[in-house]
């Protein structure tokens, strides 16, 4: 696809991990280079079609997110400019789609927080009438808010494998409970402050994930990717119904194309149509236009 960028192969700094999305470069003992390219990944899936720009809205999204909390928590952003550490023409290929942060240690778990009743969570609820452990009312239906925001967080799933639902208790073996206690109540904070603001901006924020590392003191420190269309699920409010699921700014477009397709959702992925391509980047493009 034009004006995209679905790989980077840098000549000035060692590739340390490619990801679903981002690419991961070393830049010294304390630092490391993160470029979000235009690649999507689906059921866990990275699909062979980019979507225009969308690196550069998912780091622009995720910076304003760092500004607006870092009252509550640091994060991982440092001040060290790109010119510091590329080439000028490396440099400018990867304005506003790259930062550098700081190299901490993270967290294994991913931190979930939910506000109302979506996708695996429903599948759950259906089930069991929990979710993660939860007990939640009976009688709830597709795209309910929740009484109150939960906290359902997941085990970190090694490449090629799926991510699992845990519960409390089982983030207190893994982090300590003084620890574990800490990331679930900055996530649930995180995630009622955005929610709050998002509506400000006509946008529900249905759920969402964050990630966190510890610096060498010991710190808890806000890292990855925050409150964007790949780690959340918005849903526009004037649009927004009860019973259904909503249309939605993020990459669950994507998914419900795929769903109609012939496939067993094992790479390699589907190529996209151009028509669900650009009908992809103008959701990535509304949900930055109204969040920031």
């Amino acid at each position: 696809m034009p004006n995209s960028l679905f790989e980077t192969q840098l000549s000035t700094l060692p590739l340390l991990h490619r990801g679903k999305v981002r690419d991961i470069y070393a830049i010294d003992n304390d630092h490391l280079l993160i470029i979000a390219t235009d690649r999507i990944s689906a059921f866990d899936v990275v699909l062979p079609t980019p979507i225009p720009h969308k690196g550069k809205i998912l780091t622009n999204l995720s910076n304003f997110w760092f500004e607006f909390s870092r009252q509550l928590i640091p994060n991982h952003l440092a001040t060290l400019p790109l010119s510091a550490i590329l080439s000028p023409s490396e440099a400018l290929l990867l304005v506003g789609r790259a930062v550098i942060v700081q190299t901490l240690t993270p967290l294994l778990i991913e931190a979930i927080v939910r506000g109302y009743l979506a996708g695996s969570g429903w599948k759950d609820y259906q089930r069991t009438g929990a979710i993660s452990g939860i007990a939640l009312p009976a009688g709830l239906r597709l795209a309910d808010q929740l009484p109150t925001p939960i906290y359902t967080p997941s085990s970190k799933a090694g490449k090629g494998e799926h991510d699992e639902n845990i519960d409390f208790a089982q983030t207190v073996t893994l982090l300590g409970r003084e620890l574990a206690t800490q990331v679930q109540q900055v996530s649930l904070e995180l995630y009622i402050r955005a929610r709050n603001y998002a509506a400000t901006r006509g946008i529900i924020i249905a759920d969402t994930k964050f990630e966190f590392g510890i610096d060498q003191a010991g710190r808890l420190i806000l890292i990855d990717e925050v409150l964007t269309p790949d780690s959340s699920r918005f849903w526009p409010i004037d649009q927004y119904q009860v019973g259904i699921s909503p249309p939605s700014f993020d990459k669950q477009f994507v998914r419900d194309y795929l769903e109609t397709l012939d496939w067993n959702k094992q790479p390699p992925g589907p190529v996209l149509p151009v028509e669900i391509v650009e009908k992809t980047a103008a959701k990535y493009r509304e949900a930055q236009v109204r969040l920031c």
